[in-house]
């Protein structure tokens, strides 16, 4: 086994989770990156980790799943070892009104980006806790800046999620705090993403962010990969229950459509 610290990064096939994992792999961890259809892309992920000379492996698992969260981290712990940094940032967006929305729909959000997160940070608490004989770690959880102001219509649903993932973060950070787990979160504004592609486009995400963001532009993957190997990092050592908003400011002047 290597001395390496070892991270798990949920979602971390594509988008922000890929940056964050590659990212942690040049900042000299060894990296699990999970996914849950796009075997092909954790693949290469993983690929470019293991090209700075880090373990890593990619591994299939839904978090909305509880026995697919408890594989995921078996599979970690015999591949690499016990969990140092969990980054929780897989997460669904179906963007429906809520008088027209689907139970299912509701439901499906919930459990990916809500239920999932706090499955997951309790497998990473079992490892991490110092009494239960750990050496503690870092959980931080990507959120979203829609938390802040409740989302754009139709998004309405996710950003509920998310502002119950802001509270799980402040709540669970003094609870393990004893333990020497730290809990932060970091919520991404509008963010460069292929997630675009199924309803406004490229070229409209960055109509939105020259128009929505005081700094007049969408950010990109990397910028909240920088952030959040931040906050695991020793150089956010005495951070926790804190969430840090790295969206160009839009949170301050949400103007209806964007």
């Amino acid at each position: 086994m290597s001395d390496n610290p070892i991270m798990i990064v949920t979602g971390g096939s594509r988008g922000i989770g890929s940056a964050i994992a590659r990212l942690a792999g040049e900042r000299g961890y060894d990296v699990c990156v999970n996914y849950t259809a796009s075997a092909d892309r954790a693949e290469a992920v993983a690929e470019d980790i293991r090209a700075h000379g880090q373990r890593a492996l990619a591994v299939q698992a839904d978090v909305s799943k509880p026995e697919d969260i408890e594989r995921l981290f078996a599979e970690t712990d015999a591949g690499l070892g016990k969990v140092d940094v969990l980054v929780n940032n897989a997460a669904i967006s179906i963007e429906v009104a809520v008088a027209d929305v689907e139970v299912d729909t509701i439901r499906s959000q919930i459990d990916t980006n809500l239920l999932g997160p706090m499955l997951t940070t309790r497998q990473a608490i079992q490892r991490m806790a110092t009494s239960r004989g750990g050496k503690g770690g870092v959980v931080v959880n990507i959120s979203s800046i829609s938390a802040l102001y409740g989302g754009l219509p139709t998004d309405v649903v996710y950003a509920g999620t998310k502002g119950g993932l802001d509270a799980f973060t402040i709540g669970i950070a003094k609870e393990v705090a004893p333990d020497g787990i730290r809990v932060c979160g970091i919520r991404p504004g509008l963010i460069r993403t292929e997630m675009w592609d199924n309803t406004v486009g490229q070229e409209g995400i960055v109509a939105m962010g020259k128009r929505g963001v005081p700094w007049g532009r969408v950010g990109e993957v990397e910028e909240i990969a920088n952030a959040t190997l931040w906050m695991a990092s020793p150089e956010a050592s005495y951070v926790t229950g804190a969430i840090l908003n790295v969206s160009g400011g839009r949170e301050t002047f949400v103007r209806g459509a964007g």
